[in-house]
């Protein structure tokens, strides 16, 4: 019975033991000094994150209303261009070639027929910047050596 006591009283001066060196110990205080560091960088970073989304929409927000601003005023321009200098012709009138550019493209509804290909500009098409027809460059095939004598009756035939 005396060592069963002498154990017992052995675990119980272990654990307070451990929990007097866990508390006073200065590693203990600098790990909790570090955890409320790193909690308060990242309540920080948090704030901060939200603060960039909330500037970027707002941004986003007034760059659409410059943009529409930009629309009106170049309109406005343009209509009192047109007003103020009727007899100007309308190549040397520079807002009525790209205000005019949106309105003449009409827009297909169930009334109007679609817009055929012949009465699209060459401004509207893609530039062709290719060859007529498929010139074979890019094929994997092997080409035919015409030898010598071979070139000259194929150039006679």
């Amino acid at each position: 019975m005396p060592w069963i006591y002498a154990i017992v009283g052995l675990l119980i001066g272990a654990l307070i033991g451990y929990f007097v060196a866990r508390f006073t110990a200065p590693d203990a205080k600098k790990q909790k000094h570090l955890q409320k560091d790193l909690e308060s960088a990242q309540f920080t970073l948090e704030q901060q994150r939200q603060e960039l989304s909330d500037h970027f929409a707002q941004t986003a927000t007034l760059l659409d209303t410059i943009g529409k601003d930009y629309t009106k005023l170049y309109q406005h321009m343009a209509e009192t261009s047109r007003e103020l200098l009727p007899h100007q012709p309308e190549q040397d009138n520079p807002f009525t070639k790209l205000v005019a550019q949106p309105e003449t493209q009409p827009q297909e509804t169930e009334t109007q027929e679609p817009v055929e290909e012949s009465k699209v500009t060459d401004i509207d098409q893609a530039p062709r910047d290719y060859a007529n027809g498929a010139t074979g460059l890019l094929k994997e095939e092997e080409k035919e050596i015409l030898h010598t004598p071979e070139v000259a009756t194929a150039k006679a035939s």
